[in-house]
């Protein structure tokens, strides 16, 4: 590892990384003696501590990894092959190896790369397909003997594609490419100051988080209890990251734009200090009344003539119960204490995030929510700056169009875009790049625009026009007579 000429960041005890095979990603701590288990296979990432990111490894007997050695594949031999596969039939008769022999092979611990070879020297058909069709068969023949893995380090597009395959009902089915434009719609860079509304498992947070790279000040708006923030966890990033995140509950925004926002009911330090005081002090009067009754206990015992051995019993016991007692008195005031410290730093995170909203000059805003659009945008644009950007994904396009036509009648913004990304992957190889034979169906749909100055007199008289031609013309006519 020492005289590794690759340079780049190497995996360290406790770090988030991300298993890829083909197409598959995982992500998983990197922790000593933990077992992994990962598309069939299970192992522990001990020997991968210290390498660089990007190391290919194999998984050898008692789940070890090992880095694979970098083998030139036998070209130089003058490879056989057919012009075509039409005399080829799939009888299955064709591979000489049963299962059995697969099998022995295996528990011999012969490696996946000449189990492959032998399968292809006991093909009969193989050296009459065509060279495709024979690349085709050693990659999938690898694909499923090879127990190979590669470490890779944790970045917005590994996150985002394992999330989309793996559970994208969790991420409200929010593609990749949705995520880059969202990126760049919103503008995000160093030293912004963004508000993010997201219930994508915190995989937007996240990636607001590593475009931002530490610079500026995020202020996160959750639903409920708390904010979720499982994929944020998985990008490993240093504390300095969250210094400059904030949250805040979206039930108050409410509150704090009517200027009656007021923190949580929290006890103060004088009735915190009470609850000190009262616990420790009934702790006391407890250990008093159990030496009393000692006190009165020992008369007793001497008036029944106990003998000297039952007597030291006696006070042993009563020791006992005097330090279990005052042991849980100490704890009983630490857990206090600690209680009091959680909630005055909620409290004091809630008003620092409170008084960045009430600056109302946000950089940007970014909503990508399973709630209705609408309310949300209407209400968070009030803490957004003129000429400013802002995105919100859905997963339908119908609530996006009647959050567009309230955009239009409110006013104060322009530049609004309506959108869907259409995405294809295309295979390129030799002599056979082509569109792949299935694609996505939808990533969702984007809108997009800038905040200007709304004039209020001119939105609210614009809003009654708007609401004047809505009405039918019998109506009109009624209101016309009435006036008269």
């Amino acid at each position: 590892m020492e005289g590794d000429p690759r340079p780049g960041p190497r995996i360290c005890e406790g770090d988030c990384a991300v298993l890829k095979r083909d197409d598959v990603f995982k992500a998983v701590p990197v922790l000593r003696r933990r077992k992994i288990i990962f598309e069939k296979q299970w192992f522990y990432l001990d020997n991968a501590i210290g390498h660089i990111y990007g190391t290919t490894f194999e998984v050898t007997s008692g789940g070890n990894l090992q880095p694979k050695q970098e083998m030139e594949e036998t070209t130089t031999e003058t490879k056989e092959a057919g012009t075509d596969n039409r005399n080829i039939v799939d009888d299955g008769k064709s591979q000489k190896l049963t299962h059995d022999d697969i099998k022995a092979l295996k528990d011999k611990g012969i490696k996946g790369q000449e189990i492959v070879q032998q399968l292809i020297e006991n093909s009969t058909t193989f050296r009459d397909k065509t060279e495709f069709a024979q690349d085709k068969y050693i990659k999938k023949k690898k694909k499923k003997y090879e127990a190979v893995i590669t470490i890779v380090r944790p970045s917005t597009r590994i996150l985002s594609t394992m999330y989309y395959a793996r559970e994208p009902g969790k991420i409200n089915h929010l593609r990749y490419d949705t995520l880059a434009q969202m990126l760049t719609l919103g503008n995000i860079r160093a030293g912004n100051k963004m508000i993010v509304m997201e219930t994508c498992a915190g995989l937007v947070l996240g990636a607001v988080m590593e475009r931002m790279g530490g610079y500026g000040s995020i202020i996160q708006m959750y639903p409920g209890g708390g904010p979720v923030r499982a994929a944020t966890s998985c990008f490993g990033f240093p504390k300095l990251f969250f210094d400059h995140l904030h949250e805040f509950p979206l039930g108050k925004v409410g509150s704090l734009l009517s200027g009656t926002f007021s923190t949580e009911t929290l006890p103060s330090e004088r009735e915190d200090s009470m609850l000190v005081e009262e616990g420790s002090n009934g702790l006391t009067d407890k250990k008093q009344t159990c030496l009393q009754e000692t006190e009165e206990e020992s008369p007793t015992e001497a008036s029944m003539e106990m003998n000297q051995t039952e007597k030291q019993e006696t006070m042993d016991v009563n020791a006992e119960d005097v330090e279990f007692k005052e042991n849980k008195e100490k704890e009983n005031k630490e857990s206090v204490r600690e209680k009091q410290r959680k909630q005055w730093e909620r409290r004091k995170k809630l008003l620092e995030a409170a008084a960045l909203l009430r600056e109302k000059n946000a950089d940007g805003l970014i909503v990508a929510s399973k709630f209705h659009p609408t309310p949300l945008l209407l209400s968070l644009l009030e803490f957004v700056a003129p000429s400013r950007p802002f995105v919100v994904y859905c997963q339908y396009k119908e609530p996006l169009l009647e959050c567009y036509t309230k955009l239009r009648e409110r006013g104060g913004v322009i530049n609004l875009k309506l959108s869907e990304t259409w995405l294809r992957n295309y295979q390129v190889l030799p002599d056979r790049s082509h569109p792949k034979l299935t694609m996505s169906g939808g990533g969702g749909y984007l809108l997009s625009g800038i905040t200007v100055v709304l004039d209020k007199g001119k939105s609210d008289s614009s809003n009654l026009e708007a609401l004047k031609m809505e009405e039918p013309v019998s109506k009109r006519c009624k209101v016309q007579d009435v006036h008269c």
